[in-house]
């Protein structure tokens, strides 16, 4: 076990490099001007010039993208002299948009975030999962078919749709809950549920139905396998059957695009986090596309891919403990 995840770290480190030298080539090398696009919009020609000059450009190139990776994982000054800026570890780069360190901004927006990916992961996975399963033990019934051209239904429907038919329902019409006003757990979990419920609903029923598929074909294809058929000539109870034996090996697949999926919702949810107004990293990141904000830009891509590489190598480290047939 410690071998692999040796190698498992070796691999994660290789990945972000990669990673890193691919946003480099993006945000420095492609653009006519990467100062300009750092800058903003409202950039005059003195900030530029002194903007140039903080992120390093001046230098060669092999020297920007030391700095660049240095500052990633041990922090970095931009520029010289009194003027310089501190950019501590880890750092993504500096917003002159902000006037902060893109780190900083994305901490600030982070628990906003992950409160509305888990809130939603738990709603799809319960709604999902459960949907699966019982359409996969009535396989060929009106009840499979019912699950299943329901979650269709709900897969075909985009978020943004969804957000606003229930801020119509709910909110406008049937005036159950207020329109959603983002509010700190630590202020009052109650106030901090209900303004996430509509949000959490509408990221949960997109995934929950393409969860419900997924999960339904792992458990026909594992309740089709001869262990099962051996557990039941024991006499091994049909729950234990289903929930030992089925279950635990046909959502390995499921496992594999949770973590995809809540890797990529902790660096934000941005449709979903703009239609409803929640300060997240999502919302941080479209308001920096349309400010011309670089920094942030590439703050949030390095962000997302962390959490996705991440995420990756907590699935892997999770597949012994949910399928049985996996040993390290």
């Amino acid at each position: 076990m410690i071998l692999y995840l040796a190698r498992r770290l070796v691999g994660v480190a290789g990945v972000m490099l990669a990673i890193c030298l691919v946003t480099f080539t993006i945000f420095y090398l492609l653009p006519a001007d990467p100062a300009a696009a750092a800058c903003g919009k409202t950039c005059t020609p003195e900030r530029l010039a002194e903007v140039r000059h903080s992120m390093g450009l001046d230098e060669p190139l092999w020297r920007q993208f030391t700095d660049y990776l240095t500052g990633i994982f041990a922090g970095r000054e931009l520029g010289e002299g009194p003027h310089a800026l501190q950019c501590g570890f880890p750092c993504f780069g500096y917003s002159y948009e902000y006037s902060l360190p893109v780190w900083d901004l994305l901490t600030d927006r982070l628990p906003v975030s992950a409160s509305l990916a888990f809130g939603a992961a738990l709603m799809w996975l319960v709604l999902g999962l459960g949907t699966g399963i019982a359409a996969a033990l009535r396989k060929g019934t009106r009840t499979d078919r019912t699950l299943m051209v329901g979650a269709v239904a709900a897969a075909s429907l985009p978020v943004y749709f969804t957000a606003v038919m229930l801020i119509h329902g709910v909110v406008r019409v049937a005036g159950v809950l207020p329109y959603p006003e983002y509010a700190a757990l630590t202020d009052d979990p109650l106030d901090w549920a209900a303004n996430l419920l509509l949000p959490w609903t509408a990221l949960a029923l997109l995934y929950a139905a393409m969860y419900a598929r997924q999960s339904r074909s792992s458990m026909i294809e594992a309740m089709a396998q001869p262990y099962i058929r051996t557990a039941r000539a024991k006499g091994m109870p049909e729950r234990a059957v289903v929930v030992k034996h089925g279950l635990r090996s046909g959502m390995t697949p499921v496992l594999t695009i949770f973590g995809m999926d809540l890797g990529g919702l902790l660096a934000g949810a941005v449709i979903t986090e703009s239609i409803f107004g929640i300060p997240g990293v999502g919302r941080l990141f479209f308001d920096a596309l349309q400010r011309s904000d670089q920094p942030v830009i590439l703050g949030v891509t390095l962000l997302a891919a962390f959490f996705i590489v991440a995420a990756n190598l907590v699935v892997d480290i999770l597949y012994a403990v949910v399928d049985p047939r996996v040993r390290y």
